[in-house]
């Protein structure tokens, strides 16, 4: 027994010998000497703190600037929403690097480098995986590189044409009318009322959403949107304690719950495409939504080779479910309430958008020639892209020495393509950068500004968003059917206090006084 007990002990030692050496390793030694080779390069940044980088830091100014709101007419949000990046700005200029615990990560705020990483380089800059949680979260088209990502790119481009979104319009009118005719029934004998818009246009998409993605099953969506908000905010959370050595394998009951969620989500999703899968086998047709879409393109794809392992496992299917679900309400919900906002900021550009709409349109429901045909509604959705853009920086990662303009790049650096910073660039858009003012657009993306690559709210390249057009098309829809019944303007009780929970949110709601208008579409 004493000879069991000691070659268990010294088992034991060597185990923590080994442990305490490769956290070293991995705290201490490598980020040491990936500081050394990005500063024997030129690059400035601020030095490494052991272990957690500027993690401290950056929630510190992030507690201090989110407890008092911005000027009501100030769309100067950078300081607010990034003040570690934006003090590297000022200090190092459009290239630095700062710490993720004890990962470099190079921040590039220029549109020719952001350009370098989305497009000639897109194949040589990952996406990284730094939260060992991000895994039960979202995976999907988003997050593969490769063979994978092309793969799952062709199979999922034909759900995403405009013809087959032209089909989804009925579901997305369904929903807004819902969602405005409640609004009407709020405006009472004097006419007007108050709506948070930000939780009202949220309820919004995930109703569009979920009949666009499920159909028939759309109930059942709803309850993914319940869990997928929830552990959005646990992973946020857990994420502040990953430089912690040993932290990610300690079984909390935060983590525990991600894993349920997952595990959940996974079995409502799996019921879902299993009863699809019958369908498919007895002939029935799909009514048009993107998990058939989904379904029966990948479906071609592994017939066209021949080889029933080619397509996407029912896994992977489920991946794309969650991932389309979560970006699709979340960027559009997100642009329509900064829309509202901007409009009731605004009001001579509400009036000349409503004036658009009911030219176009008239009394009638907007179909989906007509809203192609919207140029100042479509100029207002791009200005207020460019200045709240739903993602506001996306991640890269080197896993060798990778060739950045003059610098190159060791193994092991997050990259951080700052969208927001090219978007507000006065270099870029003139003087006015940091105001509302459509009329930038009027030409067009390409002519908005001097450099046609930063304008940056989907992303860019060939990776460039897949439901762009799908988010447009739904945001185009609902402006519209607010316009042609009502008039706004921000309450009282509104405080512009923008915030980053994974997109870009007012921190305090969206509060607007609607009043109804004579015209009311019966269409």
């Amino acid at each position: 027994m004493t000879v069991l007990w000691s070659l268990a002990w010294g088992a034991a030692t060597v185990l923590l010998v080994v442990w305490i050496v490769r956290t070293l390793n991995w705290a201490w030694r490598e980020p040491r000497r990936l500081e050394r080779a990005l500063r024997a390069q030129g690059l400035d940044g601020s030095p490494y703190r052991f272990p957690f980088g500027d993690v401290k830091e950056n929630n510190r100014l992030l507690q201090e600037v989110r407890a008092k709101p911005m000027p009501l007419h100030s769309h100067d949000i950078i300081p607010r929403l990034l003040p570690v990046f934006h003090r590297h700005y000022r200090q190092y200029g459009k290239i630095s690097f700062n710490w993720v615990g004890p990962m470099p990560r190079v921040n590039v705020m220029d549109p020719d480098l952001i350009k370098e990483v989305l497009s000639s380089k897109f194949r040589e800059f990952e996406r990284p995986s730094t939260n060992p949680f991000g895994k039960y979260f979202i995976k999907g088209l988003a997050s593969y590189d490769g063979d994978k990502w092309f793969k799952h790119r062709k199979i999922l481009n034909p759900a995403f044409n405009l013809g087959k979104l032209k089909g989804m319009l009925p579901a997305f009118f369904a929903c807004a009318s819902e969602m405005v005719s409640r609004w009407e029934r709020k405006l009472g004998s004097e006419g007007w009322c108050e709506i948070d818009a930000f939780p009202e246009f949220h309820s919004l998409t995930v109703d569009a959403i979920s009949r666009a993605a499920f159909g028939s099953s759309y109930e059942l969506g709803k309850r993914i949107h319940q869990l997928q908000t929830e552990q959005g905010e646990l992973l946020v959370q857990v994420s502040q304690n990953l430089f912690i050595p040993g932290y990610s394998f300690l079984p909390t009951r935060k983590k525990n719950r991600i894993i349920a969620i997952d595990r959940e989500i996974r079995e409502i999703l799996g019921g879902i495409i299993k009863n699809r899968e019958e369908e498919m086998k007895l002939g029935k047709p799909h009514n048009g939504d993107m998990l058939g879409l989904l379904m029966e393109s990948n479906m071609k794809y592994y017939q066209e080779q021949g080889n029933k392992n080619a397509g996407m496992t029912k896994d992977e299917v489920m991946e794309e479910c969650k991932l389309f679900y979560f970006a699709g309400q979340e960027t559009t919900s997100v642009l329509l309430t900064w829309t509202m906002v901007m409009l009731s900021m605004y009001p001579s550009w509400q009036v000349r958008a409503r004036e658009e709409v009911l030219r176009v349109f008239g009394e009638k429901t907007p179909d989906f020639d007509g809203l192609g045909q919207l140029k100042i509604v479509t100029m207002i959705l791009y200005e207020v892209l460019r200045l709240y853009p739903p993602a506001i920086f996306v991640h890269r990662y080197t896993t060798k020495a990778t060739k950045l303009g003059d610098i190159t790049c060791p193994p092991g650096v997050i990259i951080a393509l700052l969208f927001i910073f090219a978007q507000h660039d006065p270099y870029i858009w003139g003087d006015d950068s940091k105001e509302f003012n459509p009329d930038r657009f009027k030409d067009g993306i390409s002519k908005a500004s001097n450099d046609n690559y930063a304008f940056l709210a989907f992303g860019g390249g060939p990776r460039i968003c897949i439901g762009q057009n799908f988010s447009m098309l739904e945001a185009k829809l609902a402006l519209c059917m607010v316009l042609q019944r009502f008039t706004f303007e921000l309450s009282p009780s509104y405080v512009h206090a923008p915030k980053t929970l994974i997109t870009l949110q007012p921190q305090h709601g969206a509060q607007i006084k609607l009043r109804g208008i004579s015209t009311s579409p019966h269409g």
